[in-house]
């Protein structure tokens, strides 16, 4: 189970690596999702930074497991307020899926290594 665990704690690094830095650039993409939803710029950098931050931390934690454990848990957080601001604003849940799997995902991570403690 160690290693299951392990292998989705690198999936997410580089998943969260690579949208964080598709907010962080100003992908035209993210710009729309986030100004359709009513959300200033400002929120998508500092959502990118936190997705950012969110995957170093998953990635120390490969060696700090109490810094994986804080990590994913930040991640819920931050994936559990996407999914609810999709599905509020009536996107349904097609647009919420990938917020949703990336938070089931670091929950999983999040047990994970609650339970190697």
């Amino acid at each position: 189970m160690k290693w299951v665990i392990r292998i989705i704690q690198g999936l997410l690094v580089v998943g969260f690596t690579a949208f964080g830095v598709m907010k962080l650039t100003g992908n035209a993409m993210q710009v729309q999702t986030f100004t359709d939803l009513g959300y200033s710029l400002g929120l998508m950098y500092f959502v990118g930074v936190c997705e950012v931050l969110g995957a170093i931390g998953l990635l120390v934690g490969f060696w700090k497991s109490k810094m994986g454990l804080l990590a994913s848990g930040g991640l819920i957080l931050l994936m559990a307020g996407a999914a609810f601001t999709h599905l509020k604003a009536g996107q349904g849940i097609g647009a919420a899926m990938p917020a949703l799997i990336f938070l089931i995902l670091s929950l999983v991570v999040f047990i994970g290594k609650r339970a190697g403690k």
